[in-house]
């Protein structure tokens, strides 16, 4: 009975949060008779940065978390609150906001000035630093306190995920005598973009904001992995790229295989960014994209849209739960492929001896 209770308390909750979406959806875009509902530039809002949190329109009044802007333009700089845009609909001190939600100059200069604001995507990257170490920081004080009693609380519930990034990859990934110099840069990226991801299926604050479903995150979350890679990389790592053995001697003569090498090298933290990028993002345009055709059918016939919807819900449900999965495989694919990386940067060369 008791698990019972829990699976009716966890669907309630799903649709709960079904129902918190859609209804943002249906009030940030509404519905208009000449132009009708347009899907794709609602779902392009949601996934992309914003310079405020919105959080509902409640009849004409918008409920939203106002950001610092801050800018550089011209020698100087000018800080002021998003809300003073009401909500892109007028400028402020020279400024106004573009069709893209970007600042540009309100008297149509193409110069535009240096936006060092904090955008929805910056405070959501701050909340959940703020989130990691917490957390962290609270099961390192316990693990000290109680080193030898069982773990208990959310202690439990990430150890076994501390000892499974640990023992199945980086030890396999790097090798038992280097693992260590690594695992805590490997600890930082599979939790940070675990709990970013967990956080971007929450449609409603302090969750919602596409973190790691935006590129230059990703790229950064990459440009690490390169950078670590490239100072670690031994003697025997720099031959095998410019000098790898067995490579015929006229492939050698002509410096292709060389070239050949040093776009792989950068190529792999490429792909890591946009593999990280594209799943997250695609995941969350088809679970929009299935509550925007409740919106779809019912401007053409409200009959439709109720009856749309049930079909909506259940895949939407259906995505959500398979991007809870989705959240896990990504942390776990850049993770893996970050450690495979270093061990292929650090691995050492034997000689066979006859």
């Amino acid at each position: 009975m008791r698990s019972k209770r829990y699976i009716f308390h966890l669907l309630c909750f799903l649709f709960f949060l079904i129902a918190q979406k859609a209804y943002c959806i249906d009030n940030k875009e509404p519905i208009e008779e000449d132009k009708g509902f347009n899907a794709g530039k609602t779902i392009m809002e949601h996934i992309g940065d914003a310079h405020e949190w919105h959080i509902l329109k409640y009849g004409e009044t918008h409920v939203s978390i106002p950001l610092p802007v801050i800018l550089y333009d011209e020698g100087k700089i000018v800080a002021f609150m998003s809300s003073n845009f009401h909500h892109g609909e007028a400028d402020y001190k020279g400024y106004k906001l573009d069709e893209k939600g970007k600042i540009i100059r309100a008297d149509g200069s193409e110069k535009k000035p240096l936006d060092f604001s904090i955008t929805k995507n910056v405070l959501s990257l701050f909340i959940s630093i703020a989130l990691i170490c917490w957390i962290f920081i609270s099961i390192t004080r316990r693990f000290k306190k109680h080193r030898y009693e069982p773990p208990r609380g959310l202690q439990s519930w990430l150890e076994p995920l501390i000892i499974f990034v640990r023992d199945d990859i980086a030890r396999p990934s790097i090798g038992d005598k280097k693992y260590e110099k690594y695992m805590p840069f490997l600890l930082t990226i599979f939790f940070f973009i675990f709990i970013n991801n967990l956080l971007g299926l929450i449609p409603f604050f302090p969750g919602g904001a596409n973190l790691t479903g935006n590129i230059a995150v990703t790229m950064v979350l990459a440009l690490f992995t390169f950078i670590i890679t490239t100072f670690s990389g031994n003697k025997h790592y720099w031959k095998e790229i410019y000098n790898a053995p067995g490579v015929p001697w006229w492939l050698k003569a002509i410096p292709l295989m060389p070239i050949v090498e040093i776009i792989g090298v950068i190529t792999k933290p490429f792909v890591l960014m946009v593999r990280l990028f594209a799943n997250i993002t695609a995941g969350h345009i088809i679970a929009l994209g299935f509550i925007s055709l409740i919106f779809i059918f019912g401007a053409m016939a409200p009959a439709a849209g109720y009856g749309f919807s049930i079909i909506s819900v259940f895949f939407y449900v259906f995505m959500g739960l398979l991007e809870l999965l989705v959240a896990f495989i990504q942390a776990y694919v850049f993770t893996l492929l970050s450690s495979l990386y270093f061990g292929m940067a650090t691995a050492e060369h034997h000689t066979e001896e006859h």
